[in-house]
Order: C-alpha cells, then sequence, then structure tokens
C-alpha cells in the first residue's frame, strides 16, 4: 500500500538565519516530522545576501514536491519573500494555509542586504496569499517598529495575533519551543496566548 501524503508544510526562514536548533522553526520542523508530517524546511541560498530571484526558486521548487494540503510558515524576510511570490505568479494556485510571522518593516529595506525584497510598490490588497493567511506579529519588533498589523494584516486582508513583548519572535526572545505555532499547524486553531 503505497503512503499518500496528507499535507505538506513548507518552513522559511529570514536574512541571516541558518536553521539553528534553538530557532522555533527548527523544533517546529522537528515536532511536525515527529507525528509523521511531511516537513520541507530548506536552507536558503546566501542568507547574508539574499536574492529574491534565487529565494523564489528554492520555493517553487519546494512546492512542485509538495501534496495534500499546503500549509506555509514563514518568518521574518521570508514573510515578505512570499508577498513577492504573490505578486510574481497571480496565476499560481493559492497554498491552504498561511502564517507570516514577524515581516520587516518598511524601514528596513534601506538595508541594503535586503532591499530586493522591498514591499513598498506591491499592491498588498490584490495579493492571494493563500486560501486563509493570519499574520502574527508583536508590539516591540526592532525589525518592524511600524505597527505590522497596520502596515501588513490589514491591506492584505488577512487574520492578525499580536504578541505582547515578543520583539522579533526568534531564539534570543525565548521562541525555541512554541507550542501556540505548533497547534497552528496541526489543529488550524488559534491559541488565546501565543
Amino acid at each position: 500500500m503505497a503512503y499518500e501524503w496528507r499535507r505538506t508544510f513548507l518552513i522559511l526562514h529570514g536574512v541571516e538565519n541558518r536553521r539553528p536548533a534553538e530557532h522555533w522553526q527548527c523544533w517546529l520542523a522537528g515536532e511536525l516530522r515527529s507525528r509523521g508530517e511531511q516537513v520541507f524546511y530548506p536552507q536558503l541560498p546566501d542568507p547574508d545576501a539574499p536574492s529574491l530571484d534565487a529565494w523564489l526558486e528554492v520555493v517553487e521548487a519546494e512546492l512542485r514536491l509538495a501534496r495534500g494540503e499546503r500549509v506555509v510558515v514563514c518568518h521574518s524576510l521570508s514573510s515578505v519573500l512570499w508577498m513577492q511570490r504573490a505578486a510574481r505568479r497571480p496565476d499560481a494556485p493559492p497554498v491552504d494555509r498561511l502564517l507570516l510571522v514577524c515581516p520587516p518593516g518598511p524601514g528596513v529595506f534601506g538595508w541594503q542586504a535586503v532591499a530586493g525584497f522591498d514591499p513598498s510598490g506591491l499592491e498588498l490588497g490584490s495579493l492571494q496569499l493563500a486560501a486563509s493567511a493570519r499574520l502574527v506579529c508583536t508590539d516591540n519588533d526592532p525589525y518592524c517598529p511600524e505597527p505590522a498589523a497596520e502596515v501588513y494584516a490589514r491591506p492584505l486582508g488577512c487574520a492578525v495575533t499580536v504578541v505582547p513583548g515578543g520583539g522579533h519572535l526568534s531564539a534570543a526572545e525565548g521562541y525555541g519551543p512554541w507550542p501556540a505555532v505548533l497547534d497552528w499547524c496541526l489543529n488550524g486553531t488559534v491559541a488565546e496566548a501565543w
């Protein structure tokens, strides 16, 4: 009897990230795999000097392998990568569920390393990101001092969760194990406390 994938998870990291073991995304990949889930967690090329085209190429290659329900989890720069993908591929079938965590704010794109990902020219309201999308942000993200709920969630028309005092929701702020995001992945439910 052949195994049929029920769903596929694609986890995408941000700039300068080499998938450290202490980061919540690495923990999440391990937790999902331990439950028999199909998980793609690619190391995106040149994380210190990323290329939008190179990162998009990896995303498309991974999505071609995905089967069943397609669930995408993005952190930081990959959240904007996903917006750029939606703008460049409006004909692509949307994934089923999408979680955008702590996208960088407009002021970050003055940094040469990420300037090519700048979403300022995108019509966010017209993007088809996913059948169901949620943005998780904080009220004190050093990489998005602007309110991400206003900058991104409102124009994108997606649900939003604001984590008070969570910083950039990275390992530095204690986001290694993160049960709320695991529950969202497995059950699609939104915890009261993220």
